[in-house]
């Protein structure tokens, strides 16, 4: 019931058809227009949250089903061994996910297969998703501490009192300003995490069977030689300024003793 809860409303209700009589056509338009406007259209489709392949809370405002069969798609692939950050791009959609592991939980290991997904739109980019993930890892541990929970344990929605949860924050951070405000402020407060974020191609996940890498190492080995070659690039251009300048000054300076030279041979 609270997976159906957070569905668009035509999913969550009765057609309208069922509760008509033949004889009153012309009012069925009305209850499906008020119901479909019900729930605010936001680019954060579908998101859940789950341990190894069991979704234990899950919410879409998406009245297609291919987001959900996408996430039933990744999470088999999704390896707990270390901690990931990944975005996977499908035609329109990007799939965003946190992925822990063991050495975030060291004292509770069953933490350390947790996933936290959402599936947006493409055009709304990556920092309003991953801070949607990062706000609903910190609540969804605030409201079952690995302390006190066993998430091995969990049943499929073992943690279905969650679901309005997610479907708030997904309406919050994909429609309100203040949302995405709040998105953007998470992604910097863990903006070393974001570094490692890095964005591929579901195609090749479904036909290599590709296993899914973040190469946190490699990435800040290329952030860190791309930030040092803008560095010495600055240097290089100021040290060709100054040489410019010392060359015009010298030769400025060999223009007015040139000058003065043929000045005082007149005057003499």
């Amino acid at each position: 019931l609270n997976t159906a809860a957070c569905r668009l409303a035509a999913h969550s209700k009765e057609p309208a058809e069922s509760q008509a009589r033949p004889s009153d056509p012309v009012d069925l338009p009305i209850p499906i227009i008020m119901a479909s406007s019900s729930t605010p259209i936001t680019p954060l489709l579908y998101s859940c949250i789950a341990h190894n392949n069991t979704i234990l809370s899950e919410c879409t405002t998406s009245a297609s089903s291919q987001t959900s069969s996408l996430a039933s798609l990744i999470l088999p692939k999704i390896e707990h061994s270390s901690p990931q950050k990944l975005t996977y791009t499908h035609g329109s959609h990007h799939i965003h996910y946190i992925a822990e592991a063991p050495s975030d939980h060291p004292d509770h290991p069953s933490a350390g297969g947790l996933t936290f997904l959402v599936i947006a739109d493409a055009s709304l980019g990556r920092r309003i998703p991953f801070g949607f993930l990062f706000e609903i890892r910190r609540r969804f541990l605030e409201q079952f501490p690995a302390e006190s929970t066993d998430y091995a344990e969990l049943p499929n929605y073992g943690a279905a009192s969650y679901n309005g949860q997610l479907k708030k924050f997904m309406v919050d951070y994909g429609t309100t300003s203040g949302g995405k405000d709040d998105a953007i402020s998470n992604v910097q407060r863990e903006i070393d995490d974001v570094r490692g974020i890095m964005t591929r191609n579901i195609e090749g996940l479904l036909e290599r069977g590709e296993r899914i890498d973040l190469l946190v190492d490699k990435t800040d080995r290329l952030g860190g030689s791309a930030r040092e070659f803008r560095v010495r690039s600055r240097g290089l251009k100021r040290k060709m300024w100054w040489k410019n300048v010392k060359l015009m000054a010298l030769l400025t300076l060999v223009v007015v003793l040139i000058v003065l030279a043929i000045v005082i041979a007149v005057k003499n």
